[in-house]
């Protein structure tokens, strides 16, 4: 594959049709939430005008893909299913699409995301007056120079996991209310955060296809008579 056509990102109507082709062969956890995302990726790709809708709707997807039912991932949080599924994601990318749009294609979109206070977490528990949270400033320091580690070892797993801790956050404030639809004050990592989710959902999607035998497991909420 060439890095030109390596650059073109994956759209719905691709991944729908190879899921066509193949859905019926497939264990029907994987069927079921390559349906789901997909569905959700359709409705992101429509908000062509509005980044906080699309960022959203590519988080439902992400969601529909990667989340598991789970009591032990449930008590174990987010953030560690966050890094199970990321460890299978790097391990199944044999042609290193993840790699290079992380290290070719966002590195400076990233790179804002990670370095943003406003997407540490930390720093608003702080100003939310949470007990434990007064160091906050080392904290971010210490994120920050993990970054650069991370960078410079070329660890795409940490990056990945670095990066969707500030995602989440961004996440939670569009989802939760706290902030405003359209605001200024978030528009760059909003729309950094977008284009990267448009990426990367579509390739996590393409991935989970072209690993049926993967231990996925148990969708949320399946569906039954």
């Amino acid at each position: 594959m060439s890095s030109e056509t390596m650059r073109q990102p994956l759209t719905y109507d691709l991944l729908k049709a190879k899921h066509r082709e193949i859905r019926d062969a497939s264990p029907i956890n994987l069927a079921l939430r390559v349906h789901r995302a997909l569905s959700w990726l359709q409705r992101a790709e429509k908000e062509v005008d509005d980044s906080d809708a699309a960022f959203i709707f590519y988080w439902v997807a992400f969601n529909a893909a990667y989340a598991e039912d789970d009591w032990e991932a449930m008590k174990t949080g987010e953030r560690n299913t966050f890094i199970e599924y990321f460890e299978k994601m790097v391990s199944l990318d044999t042609e290193n699409l993840i790699y290079d749009a992380i290290w070719q294609e966002f590195t400076d979109s990233i790179k804002q995301l990670l370095n943003n206070r406003y997407v540490f977490q930390p720093f608003w528990s702080h100003h939310n007056q949470v007990p434990g949270h007064e160091n906050w400033k080392e904290r971010f320091a210490k994120s920050k120079r993990n970054i650069t580690f991370a960078f410079r070892d070329q660890n795409t797993k940490l990056i990945l996991r670095l990066l969707f801790d500030r995602l989440y956050v961004l996440r939670n404030q569009l989802v939760h209310g706290g902030a405003t639809w359209n605001s200024s004050v978030n528009r760059e990592q909003v729309q950094d955060g977008e284009k990267i989710m448009a990426f990367l959902v579509p390739l996590f999607i393409d991935l989970m296809m072209d690993n049926p035998d993967m231990p996925w497991g148990a969708s949320y909420y399946p569906v039954v008579d």
